[in-house]
């Protein structure tokens, strides 16, 4: 969950912030010609670095963290979590959180967690939906203010939807941290 969250979040959070200061600030009249090449270089390592890390993000959390949240150990009527503070080898998190041992937790399964798994999968597809239009358009996003505000746009709706999956793990880790 480390690796997942701090380790690539922030490597998603910093590739988003370069990259939005470079989308806002690539207008005409702004930079020379040789100025536009060099801020060509940082758009294209930039989109790819923050495609590639929020597609790292999501498929670690899909396929690494998931599964130890989801393991179904304490039994249908969640006996092994009764009395628990915490998950453990009998009561994964997901077990914990179903079974309300600390408090009325349900909601953060049945509504948080079916949030994160689908959101989460938008942040990759918008920010290497972005990162090709980049990659096409290159230097002529200068003179199209139109598509440049198109990138912009799905750019922060991947760091927003990145946001409200990373929200929702990093609450559901504090009820229920996968042990």
């Amino acid at each position: 969950t480390v690796i997942h969250g701090m380790v690539l979040g922030v490597i998603f959070l910093l590739a988003f912030s370069g990259a939005l200061a470079e989308m806002w600030s690539l207008r005409p009249g702004i930079t020379t010609a040789a100025g536009i090449k060099d801020r060509m270089k940082r758009l294209y390592v930039g989109f790819g670095a923050m495609a590639a890390t929020t597609w790292l993000t999501v498929i670690t959390g899909t396929y690494i963290v998931y599964p130890w949240y989801r393991a179904k150990l304490a039994g249908p009527e969640f006996a092994a979590c009764a009395g628990l503070e915490l998950p453990s080898t009998k009561c994964s998190p997901r077990d914990f959180i179903l079974s309300n041992a600390s408090g009325s937790t349900e909601g953060w399964h049945s509504f948080g967690m079916e949030w994160k798994e689908h959101v989460a999968w938008l942040a990759p597809l918008l920010a290497t939906s972005a990162f090709l239009l980049v990659l096409y358009y290159g230097p002529r996003l200068v003179a199209r203010p139109w598509l440049r505000n198109a990138v912009i746009v799905m750019l922060v709706a991947a760091f927003l939807a990145a946001v409200v999956a990373g929200a929702f793990g990093a609450f559901i880790n504090k009820v229920a941290p996968i042990v």
